[in-house]
């Protein structure tokens, strides 16, 4: 066996001798044809393509690289034997990918392709770099015959790149931002900082009429799969959502729900950290696709309309001042526009030029006191569903019921259901008083204990109007007797 090697080396050791001599003998341009025809007989017998994926391009991280990796492993656990798994920091599970010299055959529209996974090492040469130290470098290889090149580098890869983004976009946490002080972004930290969003609201556990809620449901449906709608009739990819009523009606519950039934992240804008309309530009550029930008108690962040009303009664009262100082005011004003966060800047953060920057988002406004906002902030188009929360009813209490004490019927509900339709009362409070206050609190304990709130706020109801009643019956008195003076007066 030794022989034979060492004859088997010595050959090849000839065969390369006498390759080396022929090439400086035969002529260049000559060689150059022989190699070409070479090419051709090896093209021809060996009729495939390889495309080389590198997981650096240009010193960056190459997004493709990133989105195939996502993309194999799961087409990797039939097929390869040797995986590993690791924990991403935007993933909330564990995310599995080929080890490296694994391959794994993939299959798009009948047609067969082999992924293969590498890892090399070498001493790093580079201008300042350490011989010593090894650079890693990782790629994947696509191997496919040349006829179906068309068809890979048109579908195939672009398949590959969305299956890659809809699995890392399944499987990433959600955060939520809020907005920081302007200095943040000048030491390149960036105008939102953000934690993990971990609350474990859902439309199931939402307190609200199931017919509203099966509304809301298909409209966010038929928005996140409204891609192609929103291009053909050339609207930007937003939507716009109003939840006003009273306080303790679900309002922030209602985003949560959103927020966990789409799997996006949530920018809480706080408006009074905004300084003018141009940092509210830019904390708008910063935000990601796929998010919910929430605006919460949006009559009280800002005056967003006593400019208006302050500028009307200028107009009125002082016109004559105007054409006497035309040049002069018309300067202050503009520049202290442009030094402030105006409503002019707010309406064109939310359908502007600069809104469709980004694709997907939904902007959402909250308010307690919805007669307060000025039309042109809430009106369609801006605002395009109006979701009122309101007092706890009926159905809405049945789902706290279910939450909170397990149990979808009762006797002691039909008394409830009559005190709720005269009482108003915020899922807020009825929560409260169902839950149980101690471990071994019993269903019948906590509804006894919300009929008596329920009665007792029934009562304070009725005094409130008849004491309302008696103020009206006295002023309409007064009137009656004031109208009777002027009547005699005139006769």
């Amino acid at each position: 066996m030794v022989d034979t090697l060492t004859e088997l080396c010595s050959k090849l050791a000839g065969l390369m001798f006498i390759l080396g001599t022929i090439q400086q003998l035969v002529p260049r341009s000559f060689y150059k044809r022989i190699k070409t025809l070479w090419h051709r007989i090896e093209n021809y017998f060996y009729p495939y393509v390889q495309i080389t994926i590198d997981e650096y391009s240009n010193d960056k991280r190459n997004e493709v690289y990133s989105l195939i990796k996502v993309y194999l492993g799961t087409k990797s656990t039939n097929d390869a034997k040797y995986l590993k798994a690791e924990m991403l920091k935007k993933s909330k599970s564990l995310a599995v990918s080929l080890d490296e010299g694994e391959e794994v055959i993939d299959e798009f529209h009948g047609v067969k392709l082999k992924w293969n996974s590498y890892k090399e090492t070498f001493p790093d040469n580079s201008p300042g770099g350490r011989s010593q130290l090894l650079i890693e470098k990782k790629c994947y290889t696509l191997t496919f015959n040349k006829k179906n090149q068309d068809m890979v580098t048109g579908q195939y890869l672009r398949h590959v790149m969305e299956e890659g983004k809809a699995i890392e976009f399944k499987n990433k946490k959600q955060k939520i931002y809020s907005n920081e002080e302007g200095e943040w972004y000048w030491y390149g930290k960036g105008m939102w900082r953000h934690i993990n969003f971990e609350h474990p609201a859902t439309f199931d556990t939402l307190a609200m009429d199931p017919t509203k809620k099966e509304e809301i449901i298909n409209d966010l449906v038929a928005f996140s799969k409204g891609k192609d709608y929103y291009s053909k009739v050339g609207k930007a990819w937003k939507r716009g959502y109003l939840l006003y009523g009273p306080p303790g009606t679900g309002k922030s519950t209602m985003i949560a729900a959103i927020a966990n039934f789409l799997n996006y992240d949530i920018y809480d804008l706080e408006l009074t950290s905004v300084k003018d309309n141009s940092g509210l530009k830019k904390l708008l550029m910063e935000t990601t696709s796929k998010s919910i930008i929430v605006i919460e108690d949006v009559d009280c962040s800002i005056d967003l309309t006593g400019k208006r009303k302050k500028k009307k009664k200028k107009e009125t009262t002082n016109e004559e001042e105007e054409e006497d100082s035309d040049s002069t005011t018309e300067k202050k004003s503009d520049k202290n526009e442009s030094a402030k966060l105006t409503l002019s800047g707010l309406l064109n953060f939310i359908d502007g030029i600069w809104s469709a920057c980004g694709q997907e988002r939904i902007i959402i406004f909250t308010t307690n006191h919805v007669d307060k906002l000025d039309p042109a902030l809430i009106r369609r188009g801006r605002m395009d569903m109006h979701i009122e929360m309101s007092y706890c009813r009926y159905e809405a209490f049945k789902v706290l019921a279910k939450n909170y004490l397990g149990i979808e019927t009762h006797p002691l509900f039909q008394e409830i259901q009559r005190l709720l339709e005269e009482v108003d009362v915020s899922p807020c409070d009825v929560a409260e008083n169902l839950m149980p206050k101690n471990a071994s609190g019993k269903p019948e304990i906590c509804l006894e204990n919300l009929i008596k709130v329920l009665k007792k706020a029934h009562k304070k109801a009725k005094k409130k109007a008849s004491l309302n009643s008696q103020k009206n019956k006295k002023s309409s008195t007064k009137l009656v007797k004031t109208y009777g003076r002027f009547k005699k007066l005139f006769e």
